[in-house]
């Protein structure tokens, strides 16, 4: 035995390891999913024939595609979107303005950036093959509703 503990044994018990999304169309998905994980910093990890996958910390993303057809839909029992802390509402809304440029299409445009209520700043985006993302301010407003 060495002094010398190994990576997995510093990671905390319950915190997520890893998401793996499964999708029909890897092109546009690695385009999708690799602008917006890398925007909010998330760094490239695996390379592979079928699939990418993006880090932070020691949690992955990984975009894998599949061989069975159907498609995602958010509103059926299942997982329903990806909330990620996206830094401040400036932050949230420059990631606004791009998505569409990296094929993230606006949700609830009438209402944002307060579609998750009054004082929660907030932008919501679904990609080609309908995953929906919340990009949530991590402002101290935010924080106080959340708290």
């Amino acid at each position: 035995m060495t002094d010398d503990k190994d990576d997995k044994s510093l990671c905390m018990r319950g915190t997520l390891n890893h998401v793996e999304i499964q999708v029909r169309d890897l092109a546009p998905a690695i385009g999708e999913w690799g602008w917006l994980l890398e925007a909010l910093g998330w760094v490239p990890y695996q390379c592979w024939d079928e699939g990418r996958s993006w880090k932070s910390g020691d949690t992955y993303i990984v975009v894998a595609s599949t061989r069975l057809t159907g498609s995602n839909d958010r509103r059926r029992p299942g997982l329903s979107h990806f909330a990620f802390h996206a830094g401040s509402r400036g932050d949230v809304d420059q990631l606004w303005q791009k998505g569409p440029s990296h094929g993230w299409r606006h949700l609830y445009e009438d209402r944002h950036p307060f579609a998750g209520g009054e004082d929660w700043h907030v932008a919501y985006m679904e990609n080609s093959e309908r995953f929906k993302i919340e990009l949530v301010a991590d402002d101290a407003e935010n924080n106080e509703v959340a708290g």
